[in-house]
């Protein structure tokens, strides 16, 4: 197959290509030349940004396009209608954040998504126009955005459209460090702060599993909408950092520290502490973590080994980012601060 991408040299994009090339497909990119990768080798790119520069795209043929950066849906809807006689399928990467009430466990793909209010909506035309937003103000409407942008691409090719919701993608290149946090961290060895209950679930998917389904459904030119993480109720923040110092081989050992100490210290979720997400602060979460995907595993989806996800993102880290500031995770003097806390009250 000729698959154009839109972003693919950062982390899921540059998964994608590598998935696709050793599948013996031909790539074409489409991005602004950011994030030059030198070890992107036999793709083609086109260099613009997806503001301004549609039109180079005119006048080719793919069978499909993957979409790994859209997050305003007017941006998106001019890359659905510039494309909509240029590619058979149109492949949206959105997220699991687009649902309205992920409260309780199980939500599917059929829940109901976000809504942006008309004032959100006059924002997002701001950012449209200046491609400047403060962190809050993103993040209060990404996941309505990411519901715009699925349903301007459906408006545009309807029936064509093939939108994949991961939840939290992890493995090497991950820009975010959020998962890479726990690996490094462990890996580094003595006490580790980590937050209680051990047996609280997590979810994530390994960013190469998630590369490598999604060329197998354009192969099969699937459409539809699909939740597209691990299993839940499969992984457990325990079984996680047992398995990340079973793989490096550490000294680590583990001081699971209350939701209600973490909290009072104003340890931020998700951030500081990555992969927690407060069952009291955030009772409106409580689902997240087990998002159903059924309907991915029985159209393909499958997962390697855990203890292969953290031994290449360990890897990876070492061989190429050894000396840098993680980007996620608790500061050490922070961290060691804290256990000294914890540990003169209780």
């Amino acid at each position: 197959m000729k698959l154009l991408i839109l972003g693919g040299t950062r982390f899921v994009g540059r998964h994608l290509v590598t998935a696709a090339l050793a599948r013996n497909h031909e790539i074409t990119l489409f991005n602004r030349g950011n994030h030059p990768s030198a070890d992107l080798t036999n793709v083609e790119t086109i260099y613009g940004d997806r503001d301004s520069d549609l039109a180079k795209l005119q006048g080719r043929r793919w069978d499909a396009v993957v979409d790994t950066c859209g997050y305003l849906p007017r941006t998106v809807r001019a890359s659905a209608e510039i494309l909509s006689h240029s590619v058979d399928a149109y492949v949206f990467i959105s997220s699991q954040s687009v649902y309205v009430d992920v409260s309780v466990p199980g939500v599917d793909e059929s829940a109901p998504v976000k809504l942006l209010t008309s004032e959100q909506l006059n924002q997002a035309n701001a950012i449209d126009s200046s491609g400047q937003a403060s962190a809050a103000t993103y993040g209060a409407m990404y996941g309505g955005l990411k519901a715009l942008c699925e349903q301007s691409v459906e408006e545009v090719l309807p029936n064509r459209v093939l939108i994949i919701r991961p939840g939290l993608i992890v493995g090497p290149h991950d820009y975010t460090d959020r998962f890479t946090y726990w690996v490094v961290r462990v890996a580094r060895g003595g006490e580790v702060l980590v937050p209680a209950p051990p047996d609280r679930h997590v979810q994530f998917i390994d960013v190469r599993d998630l590369a490598e389904w999604i060329v197998r459904m354009i192969e099969r030119k699937q459409t539809g909408v699909y939740n597209a993480n691990s299993l839940p109720y499969d992984l457990t923040m325990k079984s996680v950092l047992e398995e990340c110092k079973n793989v490096s081989a550490s000294d680590a050992s583990f001081t699971w520290a209350s939701e209600e100490f973490l909290l009072r210290e104003k340890v931020a979720p998700w951030s500081e502490m990555p992969l927690w997400l407060p069952e009291e602060a955030a009772p409106h979460l409580r689902g997240f973590m087990f998002i159903n995907c059924d309907k991915a595993v029985a159209a393909g989806l499958s997962f390697r080994p855990l203890s292969d996800t953290i031994r290449d993102t360990l890897t990876w880290r070492q061989t190429n980012h050894l000396n840098e500031e993680l980007k996620a995770g608790i500061e050490r003097d922070r961290e060691q601060g804290l256990l000294r806390k914890w540990h003169e009250t209780h």
